[in-house]
């Protein structure tokens, strides 16, 4: 995948990346709503087994410094059904960076991909859902108490989807 935005090229992961993702995923404040930060080690290894070699994700690059600054989960679920998520540098939170980038990926999925349908899920009630609705994506289900947090709390899950 290479989309291009008025900021940011999104693409494929390569092996040059591991440092810029565990900036990303080793960060804990970035990681409250999904599971524990990740060592080097454990970036390294899910980079090359999911981003790389399953193409489970894709990178979004700052245009201006090259830099890795966000971690986008994007790949077929099943038959025209795409799962999309993201995980952004605190650096670069609240500058529209996640919105112009899963915006990208999910016309590049509608249009190229001839997607039908692409869902999202999430225990943050609050900033994740925010994005959700703003690229359009509209509430299918809140599992009650499905799974629990960081800190072991059951927390219920939010389902959105969008469908062309």
């Amino acid at each position: 995948m290479n989309i291009e935005t008025n900021r940011l090229m999104i693409r494929n992961f390569s092996q040059g990346d591991a440092q810029d993702l565990y900036e990303i995923l080793g960060n804990e404040e970035t990681m409250e709503y999904c599971e524990p930060a990740y060592t080097f080690e454990k970036t390294e290894q899910f980079m090359e087994k999911f981003c790389i070699e399953r193409n489970g994700a894709v990178a979004a690059v700052h245009k201006e410094t090259g830099k890795v600054i966000g971690y986008i989960l994007f790949h077929e679920l099943e038959d025209g059904i795409y799962e999309i998520g993201w995980f952004f540098n605190k650096a670069y939170w609240r500058q529209g960076y996640a919105y112009e980038s899963c915006k990208a990926v999910i016309d590049y999925a509608f249009g190229e991909l001839k997607a039908h349908k692409i869902v999202a899920e999430t225990i943050d009630a609050v900033k994740s859902v925010s994005l959700m609705k703003k690229l359009g994506m509209e509430i299918e289900d809140i599992q009650r108490s499905q799974t629990r947090d960081n800190h072991g709390n059951w927390a219920d899950l939010y389902c959105y989807g969008l469908q062309k």
